[in-house]
């Protein structure tokens, strides 16, 4: 079983999937799945007790033969680090520079490029061919554009939704926080529905601009939506085709086999 792991600023994404071997689709031998928060604060052994609890209450346990991890966090990182070489006899494959990925970055500095960002990528092209827009909704809205050749060009960040929410709740003091759900109409009838309407239509707008651009540039390209928020803003999203919930995993799984040999 390969154990993959994407850490992100807010939240981290665990998959555990039969085998390292890709399947044709980013879900195909994926066991289970997790999505717990992100705390820069755990040890390696507190990380384990979660890992362990979550693997044992589907019916499996951290006997796994790989591990595969992208992090966006530099401390839950070497937590998890420890935490494999304590608790696991395998050595995991971590997206960082020097980390076979088949895929060439085109940035002016390819080592800022975010290793989810990579592992999006790899995903998306494998699933999807190129070019191929991926939109990741995390705490920043990440754009990561792969040409037709397979290679990462480049992309763009803005700020998430939830992020977004939360300043506006934060400097607003006559708004309160909302459920973040599509309202009833674009043109709000309370200010609960007309936040949500600024924030569902809001951003599939900025989505659907944003592709519009990339497009006047790219020329015709596939569009693919992943993260925890996806699957609310893209059903108005005119621009976004698919909606991939386990890309990162994926892309993950195809990174751990191309490097498993080494």
């Amino acid at each position: 079983m390969l154990l993959t792991i994407d850490v992100g600023n807010t939240q981290t994404v665990i998959g555990l999937y039969e085998d390292g071997h890709p399947g044709s689709t980013a879900d195909s031998g994926l066991l289970e799945h997790w999505r717990i928060g992100t705390d820069a604060d755990r040890t390696a052994d507190e990380h384990a007790v979660i890992v362990v609890n979550l693997l044992q209450s589907a019916g499996y346990d951290l006997d796994v033969e790989g591990v595969a991890v992208c992090s966006g966090v530099p401390r839950v990182l070497a937590s998890l680090r420890d935490m494999v070489a304590r608790y696991t006899d395998v050595d995991p494959v971590v997206i960082e520079p020097g980390v076979r990925t088949g895929m060439p970055i085109l940035y002016d500095n390819p080592k800022e490029v975010g290793a989810d960002r990579i592992a999006n990528a790899v995903g998306a092209f494998n699933l999807y061919g190129g070019p191929t827009v991926v939109v990741d909704f995390g705490t920043g809205n990440n754009f990561d554009v792969i040409s037709a050749g397979g290679e990462f060009v480049g992309g763009a960040i803005a700020p998430g939704i939830e992020v977004s929410l939360d300043a506006l709740f934060g400097r607003a003091a006559a708004l309160g926080a909302v459920e973040f759900v599509e309202p009833r109409s674009v043109i709000g009838k309370s200010t609960v529905e007309s936040l949500q309407s600024g924030a569902v239509y809001g951003f599939a707008a900025q989505i659907d601009g944003m592709i519009e651009r990339f497009r006047a540039e790219l020329g015709d390209c596939t569009v693919i939506a992943t993260g925890g928020l996806a699957h609310l803003v893209a059903p108005v999203a005119a621009s976004i085709q698919f909606v991939e919930p386990y890309l990162t995993l994926h892309g993950l799984r195809l990174v751990y086999a191309l490097n498993r040999e080494r």
